[in-house]
């Protein structure tokens, strides 16, 4: 941005009848920073010293009600939920109008709760950030986190300003201020593709897949499907964000399944399909479950083969009757389908570390969901078993030939080549 534009417009959120201070100090650092800050005021039963530019009563409006019905409903939960639609309804209108370049949100867990709704309106490459008592929380659940959301802890600032709360809303502000400023939003030149995977020590098909796809033309975004990766690839397809999916890495189905906090949510493998984009899915390492490495495994799983990739994640291999449970859910998740899919089972195994001599081989696994998959796939999907590992180059050039007949029938848009 040239000295000469226009100030980035910044929502600053927040409750201020109970955090004035707070908010009127972000505001002044956002100005100082080269933004313009922009009030909006979600308090509902006082009134901020200050004059917002959005004030409670504009946000009861947006969300097709009053203030004085949102108190009265007696009940923080649903008043604050209804603050929230209000302001997300707000915000994209906001936005729609070519009124917002970025929001910082302030809050404990009922503003976090709002901020949430609030960023999931605004398309990627808004900046968005938020301040939360609750930041990286296990409380906050995958499927509301918008893909490209900032957050930062608020440390020691429940109630009052203090030295280190001062620093940590001055870096916020800074942030979403630079951000709106910098930022390169994403551009639509090529059509994009989505794929997932993890690492290439476990699955490597992206390093075939990646250049021939932008050889044809096409923009490829390699989401890590660790939980977080996953999310955003979900909330991407269900905002037809993708061309076309290469959904090769499904394991955050089988970690949702046995409950573990590696998760992306109850929808995965879901939206890409009932947002109308073809998918071509394969199994990959859907025969692991991912776990925290720095806690003990959970009873179920402790007979179990296992390996730490490192401190922090490990993987463990489920049993043949487990791997038939999730073969039977991925199923399902394909038939709610509203586009072609095409399902690709890879015979000689799902990950590196099942080869044999590595630490998670298991013939009798791999056999029992190869088994149970061949049943499992709907009528309504195009099978195809690849006799080769998912990690060799003939798995690959097998799902090109399933894309390249798509994009010869129209089914996906043609890429445009540099």
């Amino acid at each position: 941005m040239s000295p000469a534009a226009p100030l980035p417009r910044i929502l600053v959120i927040g409750t201020g009848d109970t955090k004035c201070d707070e908010l009127q100090f972000m505001a002044s650092v956002i100005t100082e920073a080269g933004g313009r800050p922009v009030m909006v005021d979600v308090s509902i039963l006082g009134d901020p010293p200050y004059v917002p530019d959005h004030s409670k009563h504009d946000i009861a409006r947006a969300a097709a009600t009053s203030i004085a019905e949102i108190a009265e409903s007696g009940d923080e939960n649903s008043a604050m939920a209804a603050m929230a639609t209000g302001a997300a309804a707000l915000t994209h209108r906001l936005y729609e109008e070519g009124l917002v370049d970025g929001i910082i949100v302030l809050g404990g867990s009922m503003g976090t709760d709002l901020a949430l709704d609030v960023a999931a309106v605004l398309p990627l490459g808004v900046p968005k950030f938020v301040v939360s008592t609750i930041a990286y929380s296990h409380l906050i659940p995958p499927e509301r986190i918008a893909p490209d959301l900032m957050m930062i802890l608020w440390a020691g600032g429940l109630y009052g300003l203090n030295s280190i709360c001062r620093s940590v809303l001055s870096q916020a502000c800074g942030a979403v201020v630079g951000a709106a400023r910098h930022g390169t939003k994403p551009d639509h030149a090529r059509p994009l593709i989505g794929m997932t995977s993890l690492g290439s020590s476990c699955l490597k098909y992206m390093k075939h897949l990646r250049p021939e796809l932008e050889r044809r033309g096409y923009d490829v975004a390699v989401f890590h499907s660790t939980g977080m990766g996953g999310r955003a690839f979900e909330a991407i397809a269900a905002q037809a964000g993708f061309a076309a999916v290469f959904d090769f890495c499904i394991q955050e189905v089988s970690n949702h399944h046995y409950g573990t906090v590696v998760t992306s949510g109850a929808d995965r493998l879901e939206n890409a399909g009932r947002a109308g984009i073809p998918q071509i899915v394969a199994p990959g390492a859907v025969d692991m479950v991912d776990l925290q490495a720095w806690q003990a495994l959970p009873e179920i799983f402790a007979d179990r083969p296992y390996h730490a990739h490192n401190r922090l994640i490990g993987s463990v291999t489920t049993s043949p009757e487990g791997r038939r449970e999730v073969a039977r859910l991925i199923g399902q998740k394909l038939a709610q389908a509203d586009a072609k899919v095409a399902f690709l089972l890879p015979t000689e195994g799902l990950q590196e570390w099942d080869k044999p001599e590595e630490p998670l081989h298991d013939p009798e696994g791999l056999a029992a969901f190869l088994d149970e998959m061949r049943r499992a796939v709907p009528p309504s999907v195009t099978f195809r078993e690849v006799d080769a590992h998912i990690n060799s180059p003939s798995f690959s050039a097998a799902a090109l030939a399933i894309f390249d007949s798509w994009v010869a029938e129209g089914v996906i848009p043609e890429g445009r080549p540099s």
